[in-house]
C-alpha cells in the first residue's frame, strides 16, 4: 500500500531491526508519514511491512540498486520524496597502524560514497517535494575517537559534504540536516569485530582495545527510541529563520545521543579539550605506563 493523498513520505536507509534506522521508521510512522523502509535484505523488514510501510531492497554501495529503488519510489509517490534519511553505515574500530585498505574502502563505500550516491540519485524527487535530507553523522566527526580513525574520517567527510550540499540545494528549496549522533543503543556490540594482528603496536594493551570495541554501548548510551523521538521531532518542526533554527525550528545540525550536549559545549573551548578528555576516557595513559616499564626493563639488562 502506498501513501494516501497528501501524506508525506520518508525513505530511510539501513532499517534492519535493532538499529537507528528501524527506530526512525517506527517513529516517522507513528507521526503519520508513509515510511519507505529499506535494507539490503528486505526479508528482515517484515514487521514494518505488516504495519503498512513500504519495504524495498536497497544496497547503497550499488548504483543499479539505487536506480531500481529510485524508480520504485518515484512510481509509488508520483515523483516526489519529502524526506531522505541516509542512515545505512558500518562501524570501523581498528588502530590506524593496523588497517587493511580493502576493509577501509568498504567502509568508505557505505558511510561516505553511499550517502553521496543516494543524495545525487534522489535529488529530483526531493526537489519536486522541496524536501529534506537527513544525513546521520556522528560525534566521531569532530572527536579523536581512539582506534576509530577510519570511522572518524568517514563521518567527518559526511559532515563536510553535507555543509556544501546544503548550499547547493538551497535554491531548489531542499534542506539538509546533519545528525551529530552520540552513543545510542544498537546491535553493534553483538556483531563480529576486528581483531588486533599479531604484530600490532597495541597488543601490549589488548584489553584496552577490546573494551573500546563496545565503548558506545557502555558509555552514556541513549535508548534508540529516545534518539528517534528527538530526531523525528526536529525533522518535522516548522521552518524558522537561520538564526533561530537551532533552538526553535528544524535545525541544520542536530546534536543527539549520549555525550552529544557535552561534546557540543567542549567545541567552544578548542580541540585541546576533546583531545585531553578522549585520551583519558579511552585509557591511553595505560599504554604510556606500559611503554615506560618496557624502557625501564631495557635499562636494567
Amino acid at each position: 500500500m502506498g501513501p494516501q493523498p497528501g501524506q508525506k513520505t520518508v525513505l530511510i536507509t539501513g532499517c534492519t531491526p535493532g538499529g537507528i534506522g528501524h527506530a526512525l521508521a517506527i517513529e516517522f510512522h507513528a507521526k503519520g508519514l508513509h515510511v519507505i523502509a529499506t535494507a539490503r535484505n528486505p526479508a528482515v523488514l517484515s514487521e514494518m511491512a505488516a504495519l503498512s510501510m513500504t519495504t524495498l531492497a536497497l544496497d547503497v554501495t550499488k548504483a543499479d540498486s539505487i536506480k531500481t529503488c529510485h524508480d520504485e519510489v518515484s512510481k509509488l509517490t508520483g515523483g516526489k520524496l519529502d524526506i531522505l534519511v541516509n542512515n545505512a553505515g558500518r562501524t570501523h574500530t581498528h588502530p590506524a597502524t593496523d588497517i587493511d585498505m580493502a576493509d577501509v574502502r568498504e567502509t568508505f563505500e557505505t558511510n561516505v560514497f553511499g550517502v553521496m550516491a543516494m543524495c545525487a540519485g534522489f535529488a529530483d524527487l526531493l526537489i519536486a517535494a522541496r524536501g529534506l535530507i537527513i544525513n546521520i553523522a556522528s560525534l566521531a566527526a569532530i572527536t579523536p575517537y581512539v582506534f576509530g580513525s577510519v570511522y572518524c574520517a568517514t563521518k567527518a567527510a559526511v559532515a563536510a559534504y553535507s555543509r556544501t550540499l546544503r548550499l547547493e540545494l538551497k535554491p531548489f528549496g531542499v534542506r539538509v540536516m546533519v545528525a551529530m549522533t552520540g552513543t545510542v543503543r544498537s546491535q553493534i556490540a553483538s556483531k563480529v569485530h576486528r581483531t588486533l594482528p599479531e604484530g600490532s603496536l597495541y597488543q601490549r594493551v589488548r584489553g584496552l582495545f577490546e573494551r573500546r570495541l563496545t565503548f558506545s554501548q557502555n558509555t552514556a548510551t541513549v535508548d534508540t527510541k529516545e534518539y528517534a523521538r528527538k530526531l523525528v521531532g526536529k525533522a518535522l518542526a516548522p521552518e524558522w529563520p537561520l538564526l533561530f533554527r537551532a533552538w526553535f525550528g528544524r535545525p541544520d545540525w542536530l546534536w543527539a545521543g549520549g555525550m552529544a550536549g557535552r561534546t557540543w559545549w567542549a567545541t567552544w573551548f578548542g580541540e585541546w579539550l576533546l583531545d585531553f578528555v578522549l585520551y583519558r576516557m579511552i585509557g591511553m595513559p595505560e599504554l604510556e605506563r606500559v611503554l615506560r616499564e618496557e624502557e625501564r626493563q631495557k635499562l636494567l639488562k
